[in-house]
């Protein structure tokens, strides 16, 4: 774990200065600023201290949550190869570990997602560009930019892209459901 960064982060969640948290935690700023920057390691005593100010306890501090990125660049996504669409990636690289797996998923045109058999769980769109026909069941309805659709998964569904042009659509599943690689 990255001691330095994670109070860091803290801090700037706090809205204190080094100057601030030090005077509050009884230190120097330049103790702060070393501590930070992982230049000096700390005491157990002067660590709680230091977290007392920040509003966290040591458990949270060194907890698995505490430690896991929550915010992804975009050089993190993952892409799929998954046969039938352009594009397929996996916004957050372990999103198969979560509780909900976002996709950016991008159709030419005619390219489509499913049909996908009934299955335990909920799915989540919305269109940022293009339009797609979404089918649950027997029904169907166009879904232009700016529009969205959630669904149980409880019946046969698919989403095709009827457009000239890509669609692209943010997709969540609850609970994940990784694709099948080179199938539709």
């Amino acid at each position: 774990m990255n001691v330095g960064k994670h109070i860091r982060e803290l801090r700037l969640a706090n809205e204190l200065t080094q100057s601030e948290l030090a005077r509050r935690a009884g230190l120097t700023k330049g103790f702060i600023s070393l501590l930070e920057s992982d230049k000096s390691s700390v005491s157990l005593e002067t660590l709680v201290q230091v977290l007392t100010v920040l509003g966290e306890s040591l458990t949270t501090f060194f907890s698995e949550d505490a430690q896991m990125p929550f915010v992804f660049k975009k050089k993190d996504r993952v892409t799929l190869d998954v046969t039938g669409r352009e594009k397929h990636e996996l916004l957050i690289p372990s999103s198969a570990m979560k509780e909900m797996e976002p996709s950016l998923v991008t159709l030419s045109p005619d390219e489509r997602i499913g049909p996908d058999s009934p299955h335990f769980g909920e799915e989540f769109g919305y269109v940022i560009q293009g339009q797609v026909q979404v089918t649950l069941g027997k029904r169907s309805a166009t879904a232009r930019v700016g529009d969205c659709f959630s669904f149980r998964a409880d019946k046969e569904h698919s989403i095709l892209n009827r457009g000239r042009s890509a669609a692209r659509i943010l997709v969540v599943n609850w609970p994940p459901q990784l694709p099948q690689m080179g199938g539709t």
